[in-house]
């Protein structure tokens, strides 16, 4: 069974961080917050950004990196830390996600730390984008990066089948469209 946890090393910016649980509850990922934050847990634009998911959200907090690694060391036979980063050619599409996976993302501002990214070169990833621009918004890096994971374990543990989860409403048979009637 897929035991993805998405680790959000210091981030400063609430809503990301809301939209980032939100993600996770409906994926069923761990969120894991490295501390500090640039906010209050509490702070209304972080819960709304996550709107009525907190209560199905698995959520850790941390004092810092090194308590986080304390907590979970590196596996020798199969490491499942990924570090997604702009500093790197290895795309995230590339590697094959063990079923325990851990993507880490760092401050929107920084990044993950360079002693990070050089301590554990085989293990960063990046998602492409143009040359010319810094960088894609963390929620938004975070959602397809977990979304990769999850596709190349089909979804465990996820509805694919297209039906509303509070509604008795059965979709019709897919019709096709012809654009020679309009």
């Amino acid at each position: 069974m897929l035991n993805l946890n998405l680790v959000l090393v210091e981030p400063r910016i609430p809503q990301n961080t809301g939209s980032i649980a939100r993600t996770c509850a409906v994926t069923g990922a761990a969120l894991h917050l490295i501390h500090p934050l640039g906010f209050k847990i509490d702070d209304a634009k972080l819960k709304r950004a996550g709107l009525d998911y907190w209560d199905k959200l698995n959520i850790f907090h941390y004092e810092n990196l090194d308590a986080f690694f304390a907590q979970h060391p590196q596996k020798t036979a199969q490491n499942p830390y990924f570090y997604f980063t702009a500093k790197t050619g290895t795309l995230y599409t590339e590697p094959v996600y063990p079923e325990e996976t851990y993507l880490f993302f760092g401050r929107e501002d920084t990044g993950l730390a360079d002693d990070i990214l050089q301590a554990n070169p085989e293990r960063c990833v990046r998602i492409p984008m143009r040359e010319t621009l810094r960088c894609l918004n963390l929620s938004n890096s975070v959602a397809i990066a977990a979304y990769e994971v999850l596709r190349q374990h089909q979804f465990d543990g996820l509805t694919c089948d297209g039906r509303w989860a509070k509604a008795a409403w059965e979709p019709e048979t897919p019709r096709t469209f012809d654009v020679s009637q309009t």
